[in-house]
């Protein structure tokens, strides 16, 4: 895939990003998870036991968006207040968890 063009963005990230590389390697763990619980699927493994590897990728899903959150707030949110450009960067924010959190 691809890395995405920051430019496409509606705010500038020339500001530091101190858990990206945590949140990459958090990703590149779940999809290597995800792989395994397709290849347990194909196999015929239990139900059981692909929904407990179902879970465990949600919850491993739900720690890396916490931890991009916290990323977020305390790189983009505070760099944006500080250039006052807080406006866009919080309507932003509530876009991204109002359809994160239903």
């Amino acid at each position: 895939m691809a890395k995405p063009n920051t430019t496409d963005h509606d705010h500038d990230h020339n500001h530091e990003h101190k858990y990206r590389k945590q949140i990459v390697n958090r990703l590149a763990r779940i999809e290597g998870h995800i792989r395994s619980v397709k290849e347990m699927t194909e196999s015929g493994r239990d139900c059981s036991e692909v929904l407990l590897q179902i879970a465990a990728v949600q919850k491993a899903l739900d720690k890396a968006a916490k931890l991009l959150l916290k990323d977020h707030l305390e790189n983009c949110v505070v760099d944006a207040v500080i250039h006052g450009n807080q406006d866009k960067v919080l309507e932003d924010l509530n876009k991204a968890l109002n359809n994160y959190i239903r």
